[in-house]
């Protein structure tokens, strides 16, 4: 595998230009012993060897893209300046250029109205959608499928929120009747809707919660951390697709760039349907915000100090790579072909056991044997023989009740079955 040494001399040039913003300023160079920065890097290469192979396509195991080369370079760049989006004092253009960014994520999930901003990943960014929730709906209980994250119990347990889980169909998606029967025991309110479940990339049934938003009274907020990019794809299944149109009529929206989105870890991303919901994080900095009129993005945030440089980088990739459907970015529905097509061969070999196919880029499949257990321990030894011919796969252990329908001949002498599975997102 070839690391991508063709681009670094692009910023060279662009540290140039940089530079002479600051010309009028006395000259100032911090002293730099090359010699011992060029021992401690190679040392660190040396180190940082002990990896897996994350950007080849052979690393086809948990969610990992690497980022792009505009996404790298401009982040790169910002680390001489190291930017603040805390305050415009610390992060004056950056903090402009998060603004048009998530402007541009906005319109793509259909907002032209919103209030958002970056996050340090989907946990923090559904930690703001959840504490938003308290205070809108407080003592209301949350909901989520049980193949939803676990971080959404886990912040609805550090908010002190109530939480409850609803089970799943036979695809991995909430299942709508379970959800209607917890909606009638009342005190619901917020639903979290996945667009991408982590374990096996399952598409939640918004347009079917919207339906049920109609006759009970509760919040909807879309975890599309994983997902949300897909709406540009283009080649979804119908179901799957009348979810992603209607995401304009969630009250909140999580993405993260630094999956789909072609950015460096960590980039996540809050958006809200309704912008006065920035009433709760009112709050009162007697140093920080004195400087200008405009919005300090700390304004609203529970975060304080961010890295001004993933804006950065998010700003550059989208003017390279512009959201609209139809565009460069919106190639990546070819990991969802590539995903189908991968199905297609595993569904045709009779020493693999296949479930739903892959709504998005995620595929799962196990490994033929009589037993569940025999199962698991086939799809270990699939997992370790493919890692020694540098094929990297991750596995998902998965509940009886959800392989059941699929597994017929299969004696459950355990509730669980390891899968393997692949995010084909390259």
């Amino acid at each position: 595998m070839t690391l991508d040494r063709r681009t670094p001399h692009l910023l060279v040039e662009a540290l140039g230009i940089l530079e002479t913003s600051f010309s009028e300023l006395p000259d100032f160079e911090s002293p730099v012993d090359t010699a011992s920065l060029r021992s401690i890097l190679l040392e660190t290469a040396e180190r940082m060897k002990d990896n897996f192979p994350y950007p080849h396509p052979f690393y086809i195991g948990q969610m990992i893209k690497p980022p792009h080369a505009i996404a790298r370079l401009a982040y790169a760049l910002s680390l001489w300046i190291n930017p603040n989006n805390h305050a415009l004092d610390g992060g004056r253009c950056s903090s402009a250029m998060e603004k048009e960014a998530v402007a541009q994520i906005a319109a793509m999930f259909g907002w032209n109205v919103h209030l958002g901003r970056l996050t340090s990943g989907g946990t923090s960014a559904n930690l703001e959608a959840l504490w938003i929730a308290a205070k809108l709906r407080p003592g209301h209980t949350v909901v989520a499928s049980a193949q939803a994250h676990y971080t959404h119990r886990r912040l609805c347990g550090v908010l002190g929120i109530p939480f409850e889980e609803i089970s799943v169909d036979r695809r991995a998606r909430m299942d709508m009747d379970s959800l209607k029967r917890t909606l009638n025991g009342g005190n619901i309110g917020t639903v979290v809707m996945t667009l991408g479940t982590p374990a096996t990339g399952s598409v939640d049934s918004l347009h079917k919660a919207l339906e049920l938003q109609e006759e009970y009274d509760f919040r909807i907020h879309v975890d599309a951390a994983y997902g949300g990019y897909y709406c540009l794809a283009g080649n979804l299944s119908d179901d799957t697709q009348a979810a992603f149109a209607l995401l304009p009529e969630a009250d909140s929206i999580v993405v993260d760039p630094h999956k789909h989105g072609l950015q460096p870890y960590g980039c996540g991303c809050i958006i809200f349907r309704d912008p006065t919901v920035g009433k709760y994080y009112k709050h009162d900095s007697p140093y920080t915000y004195f400087t200008s009129t405009e919005l300090h993005l700390g304004e609203i945030s529970l975060e304080c100090s961010r890295p001004g440089s993933s804006a950065v980088a998010l700003w550059a990739t989208q003017r390279l790579l512009p959201l609209v459907m139809g565009g460069k970015f919106a190639e990546l529905k070819t990991c969802r072909d590539a995903a189908l097509e991968l199905f297609k061969r595993l569904e045709r070999d009779q020493r693999f056991i296949t479930a739903a196919p892959p709504e998005l880029d995620i595929v799962v499949w196990g490994l033929n044997a009589t037993s569940a257990s025999g199962c698991s321990k086939a799809a270990d030894r699939f997992f370790d023989a493919a890692a020694k011919q540098n094929i990297h796969l991750a596995k998902v252990k998965l509940p009886k009740s959800l392989l059941e329908s699929y597994l017929p001949t299969v004696v459950w002498d355990s509730d669980h079955v390891t899968f393997l599975r692949s995010c084909v997102m390259k």
